[in-house]
């Protein structure tokens, strides 16, 4: 999966989205991930559902006169013409403090000192408590067949408005039996629908459990690596024969890239270039490709939040993801190894080998974005198993011939992507 995540309230409203998606399609992203569409409560975050079964109105067409669900099915429409299928947010681990639920069904709540439980984590040592949502219990219900309905027909209400694919946020929060249940149910009348789940934050065995419970996907936190530290192999091989992964260079939960490296483009480059090859799927939120500096607000981002590209890396973003199309090594999880390369230790060696169709690859990262840094080897088939030639499928500046000795200056956050076939 190639992700675009067209974030709604920086989108504005539904009909100003198909300029955002007809992009989307031109760089090469297949799918199309929105955050929340539906009601929200008080508060305004999209995260706060107070209506399952009505649309937000800050994004529908103040002149239309089609429905409200009308006008999403349209939009669907639109991103299928141009090859796109769309996922949204399935938000049911909480919902809306002032939801009618709470006064409705109070049984389904988690409860504290006799009140309705907000959701709350720890962060730096202190405990943040999410006071406008209102935390479902699906573990301990006394109602749990009531709280399962309530969600398929939930689930049921986005895949008619023509969404493919469902974003589970939280999901490591709710018990695996009940994700098991529910795919097994939903792909009874719609056996395509993709399900990914939002396991961020969570330790190894919270992942390793979801990750079992049938889910299409996961999420990884490759962003966060320095390439060098062991935990990121770690953790990619604890799921990666149960179930594929999605990186992304930054989301929706977290600060700009651009505006954390201070505007190198050549960081923003390196880091995706990394992403979109080091795991099956990928993920990329809107603005990242012309170098937006303001954060995503699920409460505040507007339109005119729009910003003046600094950048415009769109070009390079297609051809990344041209090579990740072209090479099923890149598609997959692979086995992958971070290789020892001594002489410069500011170059990553990252060796992939596909077991389905016997393909190799090998990526060659700078991993100073700052400075050029060079890379030699007396042979470059020492790198890898196949006897078969590499070919060099860099995004930029491609090689047409591999010398042997192989020497190459890498510019600053550069990577040269190698790949062979075995068969």
């Amino acid at each position: 999966m190639k992700i675009y995540n067209l974030f709604p309230l920086l989108a504005g409203r539904l009909n100003q989205w198909k300029p955002h998606l007809e992009r989307a399609a031109h760089m090469g992203f297949d799918w199309i991930f929105v955050n929340p569409v539906q009601l929200t409560g008080q508060s305004g975050s999209l995260y706060s559902i107070k209506d399952y079964f009505a649309l937000n109105p800050k994004l529908l067409s103040e002149k239309g006169t089609a429905t409200p669900e009308a006008q999403m099915k349209a939009v669907v429409a639109e991103a299928e013409k141009l090859g796109l299928s769309m996922m949204v947010d399935l938000v049911i681990n909480h919902c809306a403090y002032d939801s009618a639920l709470l006064k409705q069904h109070p049984e389904w709540f988690a409860k504290k000192n006799g009140q309705i439980a907000h959701p709350s984590c720890v962060h730096d040592g202190q405990e943040v408590v999410w006071r406008d949502l209102a935390r479902f219990d699906h573990l301990h219900t006394s109602d749990r067949e009531g709280l399962y309905r309530y969600c398929l027909k939930t689930v049921e209400y986005l895949l008619e408005l023509g969404f493919k694919g469902l974003r589970c946020d939280a999901a490591y929060q709710l018990p695996s039996d009940f994700w098991r249940r529910l795919i097994a149910d939903v792909r009874k009348k719609w056996p395509d629908t993709v399900f990914a789940a939002e396991t961020l934050g969570c330790n190894p065995e919270q992942t390793k459990d979801t990750a079992r419970a049938g889910f299409d996907y996961i999420f990884n936190s490759s962003k966060w690596w320095d390439f060098s530290s062991p935990w990121l192999m770690e953790q990619y091989h604890l799921t990666r024969e149960t179930v594929p992964s999605i990186s992304f260079p930054e989301s929706h939960d977290t600060a700009r890239l651009f505006a954390e490296v201070n505007g190198n483009a050549d960081a923003m480059k390196q880091r995706y270039l990394f992403a979109a090859l080091f795991s099956a799927g990928v993920m990329m939120p809107m603005g990242f490709e012309y170098g937006f500096r303001k954060s995503l607000h699920v409460v505040d981002s507007r339109p005119e939040d729009w910003e003046t590209p600094a950048i415009d890396l769109t070009g390079f973003i297609q051809h990344v993801n041209a090579v990740k199309s072209r090479y099923p090594v890149f598609m997959e999880e692979s086995v992958t190894e971070v290789l020892p390369y001594h002489p410069n230790h500011s170059i990553l060696l990252l060796w992939k080998a596909s077991p389905k169709t016997h393909s190799e690859a090998l990526i060659i990262l700078n991993k100073d974005v700052w400075h050029r840094q060079y890379f030699q080897t007396d042979n470059l088939n020492h790198y890898v198993q196949s006897v078969a030639p590499m070919v060099d499928a860099s995004p930029e500046w491609a090689m047409e011939y591999l010398p042997a000795p192989f020497g190459f200056e890498l510019a600053p956050g550069m990577g040269r992507i190698l790949v062979a076939d075995r068969a």
